[in-house]
């Protein structure tokens, strides 16, 4: 992580030097740590996590945990035209799961999945990411197990967590509250990116399965669940069909589809990829579709998860809005050449990553149709 001064908004607690304006005695007078602000808390947190994230070091990286800037020697003999892509996200509400559970370590590979996956969809290698914390109280084993999570999610993306920031906002949030985000830095030659520009009628649409709800959606999941539906996060659901708590079932870790997608990219001709996130399968494939077609896509090729169910029933929510919110149990769309469509399907699974024939593109004007009805 990186480290640096205190800033208007909050303490940069990943510094490692006593604050000046406390003339070295933080009993005498106004301090830091009187405000809030516990210094010595952030440097025990650094401690915490550099292990984890060394181990998401790359070759590129350079120089160690701890200078104000992360570095990071590009390798431009690589890529004949490169192109470099850059992703922004945050987890959203399901933080708040989190943080009712008191469950830290599996978000940050929710904020990995949502950025490298992103990524991807151009064809980007994801190269490192930055991360950025804003809490109210730093508890070391907290911040720990938050970027634990951060840099298990980029050991399985391949990419570096190249540094990142950890705010103490003391009076802004309260102690328990935290949020964060990150920002994603990949690559990509010019003449390989993905798009609606390769996409052709006849093409077929491969899904990957989803590991749930993601990362999205949850102001609805706690609305429909625990408002309306008097649920308890403490509770066991058997509708789940697992012998876990409801709040474990949502705290899922979103998948993470880089590295497999990546591998496919090279061994099949692929023509687009679609992150389905907030906006549902046709808010998203709508997204890398050209004018001149149409994405048909079966519901009948696959079930959804049982807590898509729960959610419509418990809620009562419409089925329009549930595809509208929810990946409805696919987290990635691949687009390929009929004549590619098993070899990609196999590739994928080979990989541990379900995936089937969903759909094809045909003639169109550019929309999304879902047709048929899921299985019971």
């Amino acid at each position: 992580m990186t480290s640096g001064a205190p800033t208007q908004s909050g303490a940069r607690v990943t510094r490692t030097s006593r604050d000046a304006t406390n003339g070295g005695d933080a009993e005498a007078g106004a301090s830091y740590r009187a405000a809030g602000v516990d210094i010595e808390a952030g440097d025990r947190a650094v401690e915490l996590m550099r292990s984890k994230v060394k181990k998401t070091f790359r070759p590129e990286v350079v120089g160690n945990i701890g200078g104000f800037a992360g570095l990071f020697a590009f390798d431009t003999d690589k890529y004949k035209k490169p192109v470099l892509a850059s992703s922004t996200d945050g987890v959203g509400t399901k933080l708040a799961i989190a943080q009712q559970m008191n469950i830290h370590d599996t978000v940050g590979i929710d904020l990995v999945a949502m950025v490298v996956d992103d990524l991807v969809v151009c064809g980007a290698e994801p190269l490192f990411l930055q991360d950025y914390i804003a809490i109210g109280k730093v508890v070391p084993e907290k911040v720990a197990d938050i970027v634990g999570g951060i840099a298990d999610g980029c050991r399985w993306a391949g990419c570096a967590l190249l540094g990142g920031e950890t705010a103490e906002h003391p009076g802004l949030l309260s102690p328990d509250e935290y949020d964060i985000a990150a920002t994603g830095v990949g690559v990509v030659d010019a003449d390989k990116i993905l798009g609606a520009d390769r996409i052709k009628a006849g093409d077929q649409i491969i899904a990957l399965a989803s590991s749930g709800l993601h990362s999205n959606g949850y102001s609805l999941v706690r609305h429909a669940l625990l408002a309306d539906g008097k649920m308890r996060l403490d509770q066991v659901v058997p509708e789940l069909g697992r012998q876990r708590t409801l709040g474990e079932d949502l705290l899922t870790p979103t998948t993470i589809y880089a590295k497999a997608c990546l591998a496919v990219i090279e061994e099949c001709e692929v023509h687009a990829l679609a992150h389905i996130t907030g906006g549902g399968l046709a808010g998203n494939v709508v997204r890398v579709i050209g004018e001149d077609v149409d994405a048909v896509i079966d519901r009948a090729t696959w079930r959804p998860q049982p807590i898509f169910d729960l959610i419509g029933t418990v809620g009562r929510v419409t089925r329009p809005e549930l595809e509208r919110t929810f990946n409805m149990g696919v987290g990635m769309v691949v687009v390929v050449p009929p004549d590619q469509a098993d070899r990609a399907v196999a590739s994928f699974s080979a990989r541990g990553v379900k995936a089937w024939v969903a759909g094809e593109i045909v003639s169109g004007t550019g929309m999304v149709r879902l047709v048929d009805e899921h299985p019971n």
